[in-house]
């Protein structure tokens, strides 16, 4: 709607237009004219008034053809129109409003009925742009709302996603390193196939296979929970990575997928906690009638990193003679030792913790016999090699 309303008055009399315009102007509208049909059609195109009042008998156009090229335009809009006419035959009264009229006066009109029709118009003519204003509103809102939900749905797959690369990720990896990943978006890079030094702890039980074939299996169950806990936490702690469990067994990597920084000695210290917390547990197994040992092999080298398997299945493994030997010399350790290879000794800061030479010993897979140390425990001062 204009404001005030424009109305656009269109006949061929003069004298009738200098009517309409005194009686409309009176009343706070804005009124425009025209002449004849050609033109108030030009000037209803031009203009878009809010009302049009339209008279019938016309040169040029006639107002029923006028009414039916406005009506075809669709570039209009609503305009209501009011027919005007100096004849009260039927015939034009019913064609013009075939042809789209919204009503119509009979000539000369009186002045309360031309106001209130022309009032009754304007307020159809409000509330239809109301509703126009309102449904436009409603189609940018749902525009708005469609873009909304599809940035949503990204939003939510790229979660999803991330959420799914985390749990992968925390598979394998500590929860601060699976983070740190996480954060750095080279997840799928770090976890191609590389080659590094890695630190190689592996570890089990003592006694486990007779525990198991004389146990409940709930209780063996329940035990493996407690193990799997207790190492599971200085794991996490050290910032280690799981590389696999089988059973009571346990393949623990340092320096990788992330490089930290004096990873034997972590390696070391981490073996240290683990053979403390599980002689605890086992003192508590020992007081069910469970006797049980722990012990460890330890060795550093390079291996062939990355993760294996196939669309269903993946894992992270470490490739390479490093890993066997953290086995083997696991296979060697009694309950309570902790048997640390030659290199991974002498990569250790000197006099930092207590070891002794073991005689070398011969393992299977490796052609000569392997020079051995065994963890005591972390040097005083003054103590070292014993």
């Amino acid at each position: 709607m204009h404001e005030p309303p424009l109305i656009l008055a269109v006949d061929d009399v003069a004298e009738n237009l200098e009517i309409v315009v005194v009686r409309l102007e009176a009343h706070g509208y804005r009124i425009v004219t025209a002449g004849d049909g050609e033109e108030g059609l030009a000037r209803a195109r031009a203009l878009k008034p809010d009302l049009i009042l339209l008279d019938i008998m016309m040169p040029k156009l006639d107002g029923v053809s006028v009414l039916k090229l406005l009506k075809a335009d669709e570039s209009l809009g609503f305009i209501p129109v009011i027919l005007l006419t100096a004849k009260a035959d039927r015939t034009d009264v019913v064609a013009g409003l075939d042809a789209g009229a919204d009503d119509y006066l009979t000539k000369p009109f009186d002045q309360a009925a031309l106001v209130a029709r022309v009032r009754s118009m304007l307020r159809i003519k409000s509330l239809h742009d109301l509703t126009q204003a309102q449904a436009e509103k409603l189609a940018e809102q749902t525009r708005e709302l469609a873009a909304f939900n599809a940035t949503l749905e990204a939003r939510v797959a790229a979660q999803v996603g991330e959420i799914e690369r985390m749990s992968r990720l925390k598979r394998f990896l500590s929860p601060q390193i699976a983070d740190v990943v996480a954060a750095s978006g080279e997840a799928q890079s770090l976890l191609e196939s590389h080659r590094r030094e890695v630190s190689v702890l592996f570890c089990d039980l003592r006694g486990f296979t007779a525990f198991t074939e004389s146990a409940e299996p709930e209780e063996v169950m329940r035990v493996l929970k407690d193990y799997h806990e207790t190492l599971g936490a200085i794991i996490d702690r050290y910032e280690a990575t799981l590389e696999r469990f089988a059973g009571d067994g346990m393949l623990v990597l340092l320096n990788d997928p992330l490089p930290c920084e004096r990873h034997v000695e972590r390696a070391v210290l981490m073996a240290l906690d683990m053979m403390a917390a599980i002689r605890a547990r086992a003192a508590a197994w020992r007081k069910l009638g469970h006797e049980l040992g722990f012990g460890i092999g330890l060795a550093c080298g390079y291996a062939t990193l990355g993760r294996i398997g196939f669309s269903r299945r993946f894992d992270y493994s470490a490739v390479g003679s490093v890993t066997n030997l953290a086995s083997r010399l696991c296979d060697e350790a009694k309950s309570g030792e902790i048997l640390l290879a030659s290199r991974a000794f002498h990569a250790l800061e000197e006099g930092m913790f207590l070891a002794r030479p073991r005689e070398p010993m011969s393992l299977k897979g490796f052609r000569r016999p392997v020079d051995v140390f065994e963890i005591l425990g972390r040097a005083e001062a003054g103590e070292g090699v014993a």
